[in-house]
């Protein structure tokens, strides 16, 4: 059965953030009077929402929920204003968009980022394609590995699970994948070991651009 639909996570899969994410949380981190971490040290605090990266980011004993509030309110007022500072799409990918699209793949976008954000980043540097839906999260929707974001996706689309790639570069993302039925494919690229995706053993695991076109755009036996 060939894909009809690819379904990308956003940081670490499109787009290589972690330099303006870690920089905004820093900025919380110091207005608030705690130590701030090195941008290596977000690889592992990204990926599951933006409540989840305050509470990593904040010292142990730091970690309530009014601090988290107050975090979200320091690194959104300059997220919003330097979330393209230093982010940059990963090589080749806006190229294979643009083929995907012309060849009659549908796409989407479904990240834990907050949704303003997330629309925000995808019409900045994908601002010429036509995406089914751009889907970050929203309060009072759960996180992936949920599959809700993905299942939304699929019915504004129309496309079955079982014609749906899902791409992204963490165990969240290949567990996302197996929640809501789609194909999982693991990229290398992004912020998490390949020994993570690994582990949950994707269809697909890839490690440049072209690998991933290749999944997709040739006859392989597993989409046929």
């Amino acid at each position: 059965m060939k894909i009809q639909l690819v379904i990308f996570d956003l940081d670490g899969t499109l787009l290589d953030s972690v330099e303006d994410i870690a920089a905004s949380t820093n900025y919380a981190l110091q207005q608030m009077g705690h130590p701030t971490h090195p941008v290596s040290s977000y690889k592992r605090f990204v990926g599951n929402g933006i409540a989840k990266l305050f509470e990593r980011a904040l010292p142990e004993e730091k970690r309530t929920s009014e601090n988290i509030a107050r975090m979200r309110e320091y690194f959104t007022a300059r997220y919003n204003d330097h979330m393209t500072d230093a982010t940059r799409p990963y090589a080749g990918l806006p190229e294979l968009l643009s083929e995907l699209h012309q060849k009659g793949i549908k796409l989407a976008v479904a990240s834990n980022k907050y949704h303003s954000a997330t629309e925000r980043l995808v019409a900045h540097y994908f601002p010429d394609l036509p995406f089914v839906a751009v889907l970050g999260h929203r309060i009072g929707q759960p996180t992936k590995p949920d599959p809700s974001i993905i299942q939304e996706i699929l019915a504004l689309s129309g496309i079955a699970a079982s014609q749906t790639l899902y791409v992204g570069d963490s165990g969240v993302d290949m567990q996302t994948a197996i929640n809501s039925n789609t194909i999982a494919c693991g990229v290398s690229w992004g912020l998490r070991p390949r020994s993570e995706l690994e582990s949950f053993h994707p269809a697909f695991l890839v490690d440049t651009t072209a690998e991933l076109r290749s999944v997709l755009l040739q006859t392989k036996p597993a989409l046929i």
